[in-house]
């Protein structure tokens, strides 16, 4: 019989406030702010699924990070994409369960 493994998982399904900060505290390597929910320096979620950044999608950021829109601006410009997920195995654990080793 298969070993059951257990992993954690956050989900985003559709962007969000929660689904930006995620975005853009992962991708900055000096953020390290481990208790932040947001953070996932640590591993804390094994997998991560939500709507793909696309390179498209970055130069929005780039603007919200400039200061140049505010978060609800950001959010609100992402209804006009279409946008698909994607699955983001941070930890062996995942990639084993996802191989059904």
């Amino acid at each position: 019989m298969a070993e059951r493994v257990v992993i954690n998982i956050k989900k985003f399904d559709r962007p969000s406030e929660k689904w930006a900060k995620s975005i853009l505290n992962n991708r900055d390597r000096n953020y390290k702010c481990l208790d932040n929910k947001e953070c996932n320096a640590d591993n804390k979620y094994d997998l991560v699924i939500g709507p793909v950044v696309a390179d498209d999608i970055i130069i929005l950021f780039r603007t919200f990070v400039n200061g140049l829109i505010d978060i609800n601006i950001l959010i609100k410009e992402f209804t006009y994409k279409e946008l698909t997920d994607q699955y983001f195995f941070h930890t062996e654990k995942a990639l084993k369960y996802l191989k059904g080793v």
